[in-house]
């Protein structure tokens, strides 16, 4: 049973492991819970305390001692249906008045930002960045250019992004310098001759992301955050798109 899930309900790996566990076993004793989770005494305890302010598990006495025992997982649902209409409700705030008063502090900088990350923690940054941006689009496209010398190393830090791009519904057009590169659902790839240095060149105006890589493999991330420049880069793709 995949119970990944949870962990987007806040909710950490000791947590889901002492719930299923109550789950399986019905009223346990700490003592209990502990073996069958492998997790010491001492911080099942705090965990099953969590768990019970968060209405998953309830306790009952048993002589001079707590039981423990697992709530209707039905509660799970009551609980993403909060988490819903909190993060709705922080979407709008985002929309109506944070974002807007925050770009005035400095307009300056707004639209021509250049942010720089390293390693897989800023591949996964920018490929979250890319589905997030896409996402709120009505034309849900971007375009790449890629270099098969990068392409084994892009997708290591968030292996599920090709299906999850595939599930919002986001179209890629792709030029692939090199061969290889698997033909995958909502995606055209055309290719170009060559071999290149390791490169990836993502184009989803107002930005474009650069991944190249460094001494062993080592990616390094730059963002643009400019109209013009993302524009630019978008005519230049479409011309090379249009005479492969």
């Amino acid at each position: 049973m995949n119970l990944e899930a949870l962990r987007q309900l806040d909710l950490s790996d000791r947590e889901i492991a002492i719930y299923h566990a109550l789950l399986t076993m019905g009223p346990s004793s700490i003592r209990d819970i502990a073996a069958k989770t492998e997790i010491n005494r001492g911080t099942t305890y705090e965990t099953l305390k969590v768990l019970v302010s968060k209405g998953l598990v309830n306790y009952l006495p048993k002589g001079k001692r707590k039981v423990f025992q697992a709530s209707d997982p039905e509660h799970l649902l009551d609980m993403a249906e909060d988490k819903r209409h909190a993060l709705e409700s922080t979407l709008l705030d985002l929309k109506s008045e944070i974002i807007p008063e925050l770009k005035q502090l400095n307009p300056g900088l707004i639209g021509g930002n250049v942010r720089f990350y390293e390693g897989d923690d800023g591949v996964e940054h920018v490929l979250r960045d890319i589905l997030n941006s896409v996402g709120r689009k009505t034309d849900k496209t971007y375009s790449v250019i890629s270099t098969q010398a990068l392409r084994k190393h892009l997708y290591r830090p968030f292996p599920n992004f090709t299906k999850q791009r595939i599930q919002r519904g986001i179209n890629v057009r792709v030029i692939a310098i090199g061969e290889g590169g698997d033909e995958v659902e909502l995606a055209e790839r055309k290719w170009l001759k060559g071999k290149g240095d390791a490169s990836y060149i993502a184009i989803y105006p107002p930005k474009v992301a650069m991944i190249s890589l460094a001494d062993n493999n080592y990616p390094v991330v730059v963002v643009i955050d400019s109209d013009a420049i993302a524009n630019t880069q978008q005519m230049m793709f479409d011309t090379l798109w249009g005479a492969l």
